[in-house]
């Protein structure tokens, strides 16, 4: 963990957005891979994988938004932004929308193993030193956890969301 305690704050922020959509896909592709539940419903959750991570991607921007408001300034947005190339990093999880990109799912599994790293480090970190600092651990622990349910959250709402956009186009084409 850097010294500065805002760029911990801005990787927290990061964590709680990206960080658990490596283990909502492991587990996903699993059930998908089991025999009895290989169905319809679960080639569905596989295919909305990356849209869903996506879906993510827009939450985090419009946090960013949010977070940045009223000031959109650029020299407001450098004070802000404790490390730009992780944050343009975050962004480019927006480009799952495009179905050439999103295609290829194991991309997205890259893309947010990234923010898994912070996890696994500062894991690492603190269990392998001798003062072993609980309050960081508890912190990246409870972030994972909303992570993983903002991650199920957005699947979940692409997988119901899906079939009224699929049958209103079906209508429109027919």
């Amino acid at each position: 963990m850097d010294k500065n305690f805002f760029v911990y704050l801005q990787q927290l922020e990061l964590m709680g957005f990206f960080s658990g959509y490596a283990i909502i896909y492991s587990i996903i592709l699993f059930l998908a891979d089991t025999r009895p539940l290989q169905g319809k419903f679960t080639k569905r959750l596989v295919a909305l994988l990356p849209f869903s991570y996506a879906l993510v991607g827009i939450l985090f921007l419009g946090f960013l938004f949010k977070k940045l408001y009223p000031d959109y300034s650029i020299e407001h947005i450098k004070q802000a932004i404790q490390r730009p190339w992780l944050i343009t990093w975050a962004l480019l999880a927006i480009l799952f929308w495009i179905p050439a990109v999103s295609k290829k799912k194991a991309l997205s599994l890259v893309h947010s193993l990234v923010f898994f790293f912070f996890l696994v480090s500062d894991l690492f970190v603190q269990l392998s030193s001798s003062s072993v600092n609980s309050d960081i651990i508890k912190n990246d622990m409870k972030v994972y956890a909303a992570s993983i349910v903002l991650n199920i959250a957005a699947l979940f709402f692409l997988a119901l969301v899906y079939p009224l956009f699929s049958r209103s186009n079906k209508r429109a084409s027919a």
